[in-house]
């Protein structure tokens, strides 16, 4: 016979992980507003922009955010990329 799972232990455990994850998503958005320049606005101002953005019904102006915010991501990834390889190259040559 084999042993009964432990129910329990398994929904703590996936508890856990749940409050794990929503605090890296709220780690990561604190980070996206410090990326984007956005932690130089006023709390008021921020928390305005980010309400039109939720109540925005047309879906051209959300699409051309996304289109914004993809470009914002790849210039990132590139610009961490060139770094990357720089400081590989610069610890390679000493």
């Amino acid at each position: 016979m084999r042993k009964p799972r432990d129910i329990d232990a398994e929904l703590k455990a996936l508890a856990e992980k749940g409050k794990a994850l929503k605090a890296r998503k709220i780690t990561q958005l604190g980070e996206l507003v410090a990326a984007t320049g956005a932690d130089n606005l006023d709390v008021d101002t921020l928390a305005g922009a980010l309400l039109s953005a939720v109540e925005e019904e047309d879906a051209s102006a959300r699409e051309a955010w996304r289109r914004k915010g993809a470009a914002f991501f790849q210039r990132t990834r590139r610009s961490r990329a060139a770094s990357d390889a720089a400081a590989q190259h610069a610890s390679g040559a000493s």
